[in-house]
């Protein structure tokens, strides 16, 4: 290789000759002559030698051009091949894409507004609820396809009411509504029945509201939404390490600001940030309803006399003077209201851990009013008189004679 690029120096960039040339590197007249005539490097080919399969290669093509997809162990068996099995293997691995038609994969374009892909993300990383509990709430993940624009909030749990509610919070967040949500199987969202999708009520409620449509993907089909597949690898990789939460306030929060700085990275396969196209994709999306959806919880009781309502797993104290009344409740992620007859008598904090009993000191002050008020109005037994009765009246109303008696 030096002596080939030195010729070539001496007589393109020098003048030499090629006798000179070859006189100074002390090499032949016909080395040298070789190394001008070549204009790609000199290297080492190893002559070809023959392989034990090209004798039975006419057979293998035989049966590849009958059955291309017959495996390789049985044309090994139908040839009566006996010898290494490596080298055979190479062989049909070789031939087989010459019958087989090609299946070029499709490469997937996302239009401006078309659609986002959501997911359930479960980090591993125990996050305190409160009262001493901690668990792993679902996190609530959607990527826009066109601008890759990541959005992320955790939820309470994957019941219907707390997921349309994080997703609400989520498109409001956006600004806009995309024209399709992509979600796979979720108990909330939908499931697949005698080979067709079929959507829960509520998720048709709340679609309905938005005027968009839910793409539900095929049953153990994860590579229909590898984006936010790959979004929820992105969060545990990048969002999750050498973190520590104190509420699912405290991971909302962070990850909020975390998320600010991931949407203006550089996306590899776009090239571009998604800061830079979402508003592209946002302006080609559904605008947001004048009328919010109905989301979150929506219940409805008569309130009983230990003055207090069940939500999820939780008890929340209600102002006793509704006690008998119906009254209707309403909560989202972050609060619980109680109203009756259009006024509020009850307003809670949501509690995200389990099995406790949340009660408002006014609530308990009243009652103990209420009850002292009780025992004071209580009226004492009335005393009336009875008149006795003769009971002679009794013998003439049966025909008995009392002197005979």
């Amino acid at each position: 290789m030096e002596d080939w690029a030195e010729i070539r120096r001496l007589r393109r960039s020098e003048g030499m000759a090629i006798q000179a040339i070859a006189r100074r590197l002390k090499v032949s007249r016909n080395t040298v002559k070789k190394a001008l005539a070549s204009d790609s490097p000199p290297r080492y080919q190893r002559a070809p030698k023959g392989s034990i399969v090209d004798g039975i290669e006419p057979q293998i093509r035989a049966l590849l051009a009958e059955f291309p997809d017959m495996p390789t162990t049985v044309i090994m068996e139908r040839v009566g091949w006996t010898r290494g099995k490596t080298v055979f293997c190479d062989r049909v691995q070789q031939l087989r894409p010459l019958f087989r038609p090609p299946d070029p994969a499709q490469r997937t374009e996302y239009l401006p507004g078309e659609l986002a892909q959501c997911d359930l993300w479960f980090p591993p990383v125990d996050v305190p609820l409160g009262f001493g509990q901690v668990g792993r709430p679902p996190v609530l993940v959607m990527v826009c396809g066109y601008s890759r624009w990541l959005s992320a909030t955790m939820i309470p749990t994957r019941q219907a009411p707390d997921l349309l509610a994080g997703h609400w919070r989520l498109l409001t967040g956006l600004g806009a509504v995309p024209k399709a949500l992509v979600w796979d199987n979720e108990s909330a969202v939908g499931s697949w029945r005698a080979g067709r999708p079929q959507l829960t009520e509520a998720m048709n409620a709340f679609r309905g509201s938005l005027g968009i449509r839910i793409i539900q993907c095929r049953p153990a089909d994860p590579e229909a939404k590898g984006l936010v597949e790959r979004a929820n690898g992105y969060l545990e990789t990048s969002f999750l390490p050498g973190r520590s939460f104190g509420s699912p306030q405290d991971f909302n929060a962070q990850l909020e600001q975390w998320l600010g700085r991931a949407n203006q990275r550089l996306h590899r396969r776009l090239q571009a940030r998604p800061a830079d196209r979402v508003d592209a994709d946002r302006a080609a999306m559904v605008a947001l309803p004048p009328v919010p959806p109905v989301v979150g919880w929506q219940l409805s009781t008569r309130l009983p006399r230990d003055h207090y309502v069940r939500l999820d797993a939780n008890d929340y104290s209600v102002h006793p003077s509704a006690i008998g009344r119906r009254v209707d409740i309403g909560a989202d992620t972050d609060q619980v209201a109680v109203t009756c007859d259009g006024r509020q008598v009850a307003a809670h904090q949501r509690c995200w851990a389990a099995h406790q009993s949340i009660t408002d000191p006014r609530h308990r002050d009243a009652a103990t009013l209420l009850r002292a008020v009780h025992r004071q109005t209580k009226t004492s037994p009335v005393r009336t008189e009875v008149e006795d009765r003769n009971l002679a009246d009794y013998d003439r109303m049966f025909g008995i004679d009392s002197e005979v008696a």
